[in-house]
């Protein structure tokens, strides 16, 4: 399989480059999980990253590869489909 070295921007892994394997259609995946196990056996600690465009040419303006930003709140967003129903207002989603 093909990887890729990304940088990675932001928490413990600020300013690091991983090799990251690519998916099927070249890119590497949107959310990096990395899980930090702790030292008194309880369950580890989940660092997540989202993949974000690293930046843009200055003259035709295309995309320069890939980076990884710091989530501090350890959580991905709820996957919502475009047929689903809005939640109800003041229903917790």
């Amino acid at each position: 399989m093909r990887s890729q070295p990304t940088p990675f921007e932001g928490g413990p892994m600020d300013g690091r480059v991983l090799q990251v394997l690519l998916g099927p259609t070249g890119h590497p995946p949107k959310w990096y999980e990395i899980p930090v196990p702790a030292p008194d056996g309880d369950p580890p600690t989940v660092l997540l990253y989202e993949r974000v465009p690293a930046g843009y040419s200055k003259r035709l303006g295309l995309q320069k590869g890939w980076k990884y930003d710091f989530r501090p709140s350890g959580t991905k967003p709820k996957l919502r489909w475009p047929w689903t129903k809005p939640p109800a207002p003041g229903a917790e989603a």
